[in-house]
């Protein structure tokens, strides 16, 4: 979902992108509701089922990062 926004530290334009995660494979950044929980049999964090995937904008001036969980 694309929206427009001015950056709220200088009010220039915020372009749409997103975080790439690459820890293992390269995906999107996805926000998980409540504390992390160990995954002890394959390591790291379980992967829930309910994630929204993480967008990002970016100031074309000063380069503030703003992050949503559509």
């Amino acid at each position: 979902m694309s929206k427009e926004f001015d950056c709220p530290k200088c009010q220039s334009k915020m372009e749409n992108g997103f975080v790439l995660d690459c820890a293992k494979r390269n995906l999107v950044s996805h926000w998980v509701a409540g504390p992390p929980q160990q995954d002890y049999w394959l390591g790291g964090v379980k992967a829930p089922a309910a994630a929204l995937e993480i967008t990002t904008y970016r100031c074309s001036d000063c380069g503030f990062l703003e992050s949503y969980a559509w």
